[in-house]
């Protein structure tokens, strides 16, 4: 395959025809910026949602006779329920300093320590938050429900919060995952059209070209190449105007309020790859499909 002879022929239907290619250009361009911003906060979005799930815990209250010793016991039989991760141990005298630094002048009136040892249970999936609560507080046959261990007060009770909290957070990853697809599917639309309507503005060449008895790729290849040029130099500048703003506005903004640099996303070199791999990819495809209609003469 002679590169070079098609590499030219590519440079030059787009002197020729600057308006269409300029078009597509612009058309890559917009899509790749909104794509460039449109990852992120899709990441940011389903980080933030992904944090909530896992402060989903089940809280295990301890009678305040407890001993050392029913402590251990219960400790291994909390490992021992399935779903559980691990589970972690709150002494009442830590949770006492903790509550009383949060509201102090409400525990100064206090003149012992009413709150219990805890165990905070976290389950292997927030999903399993719930099993893991019925299992350790299962329901009794009169009503009511009883406790995993005798030396145990109360579990937490947070059903219909814990539900809350696991549907919204599934809504929203379900909604993000669905934006995506439409955004992708709506940005190779996009991209597509435009090329179509840049190839149309040629079809009497291509027309000529088919009829003097060049095959499909011979014409093909220099319409693919265009479209790999325009992706390409789309793509990068789209990646010039997310760098500037990242450089210009973003990082100045991360140093000071905690709301932007807490989410953890795409890096940017990594966003870089993605948009250029598929500007390139759309524009070229695009580019060769929309090319099979004019090529039936």
């Amino acid at each position: 395959m002679r590169v070079g002879f098609f590499l030219r022929e590519a440079l030059r239907a787009m002197r020729h025809s600057a308006a269409p290619s300029f078009a597509a250009l612009a058309t890559v361009l917009v899509t790749m910026l909104v794509l460039g911003v449109f990852i992120p906060i899709v990441q940011a979005t389903n980080g933030a949602a992904d944090s909530v799930r896992n402060r989903v815990l089940v809280d295990v209250y301890m009678k305040t006779d407890s001993t050392a010793a029913q402590e251990a016991r219960v400790h291994r039989e909390l490992l021992n329920v399935p779903h559980v991760k691990s589970v972690e141990f709150e002494s009442k005298q830590a949770a006492y300093a903790q509550q009383s630094k949060a509201d102090p002048a409400a525990y100064q009136l206090l003149g012992s320590n009413p709150l219990p040892d805890t165990f905070h249970v976290i389950p292997d999936n927030p999903a399993n938050v719930l099993a893991v609560r019925n299992a350790l507080a299962p329901p009794l046959a009169g009503g009511g429900t009883g406790t995993l261990d005798p030396a145990i007060q109360s579990v937490s009770n947070k059903k219909n919060d814990t539900r809350k909290i696991l549907e919204v957070t599934n809504l929203v990853t379900i909604t993000a995952a669905a934006l995506t697809v439409l955004l992708a599917l709506a940005s190779v639309l996009l991209i597509a059209n435009t090329i179509r309507l840049s190839l149309y503005s040629r079809r009497r060449e291509v027309e000529v070209m088919k009829l003097v008895g060049a095959t499909d790729w011979f014409i093909r290849w220099p319409f693919v190449i265009e479209g790999t040029i325009v992706g390409a130099a789309g793509a990068l500048l789209a990646i010039v105007v997310l760098g500037i703003t990242k450089v210009a506005l973003l990082d100045p903004l991360a140093n000071h309020w905690t709301l932007i640099a807490a989410p953890r996303t795409i890096a940017f070199s990594a966003l870089v790859a993605v948009l250029l791999g598929a500007g390139v990819l759309v524009s070229a495809l695009g580019s060769g499909l929309s090319l099979r209609r004019f090529l039936r003469v």
